[in-house]
């Protein structure tokens, strides 16, 4: 499954994870050009991604509405790029797991 990873990390992480996850976006990106919450939740919804985030209102918006999409939330504080790809690539396991997983809507990465 592509990711779809939130304004909140940096466009660069991108470069590391797309080998991972073919397909996968920053927000920033020419194709998906929305800003509020809400509206990248459905654009993940809408488009197939899960969402790589630090926003703890991901996890709000998906109680309230379900998923997909799956979110994953990197509860890391604050991080550099080499920390979060890092994590990213140690987790490759979980997380290819978890997308496989119909049953969770949420992955909580330490």
């Amino acid at each position: 499954m592509k990711l779809l990873l939130d304004e909140n990390i940096l466009f660069r992480v991108l470069k590391s994870v797309a080998p991972i996850f073919p397909g996968s976006i920053h927000i920033s990106s020419e194709g998906a050009k929305v800003k509020e919450d809400q509206e990248i939740f459905e654009y993940a919804r809408v488009n197939g991604f899960a969402i790589l985030t630090f926003d703890e209102d991901f996890y709000d918006i998906q109680l309230l509405k379900g998923y997909p999409p799956k979110i994953i939330w990197l509860r890391l504080g604050n991080s550099n790029n080499l920390r979060v790809t890092s994590k990213l690539i140690e987790s490759q396991s979980a997380i290819l797991s978890f997308l496989s997983d119909s049953e969770s809507g949420i992955l909580e990465i330490y």
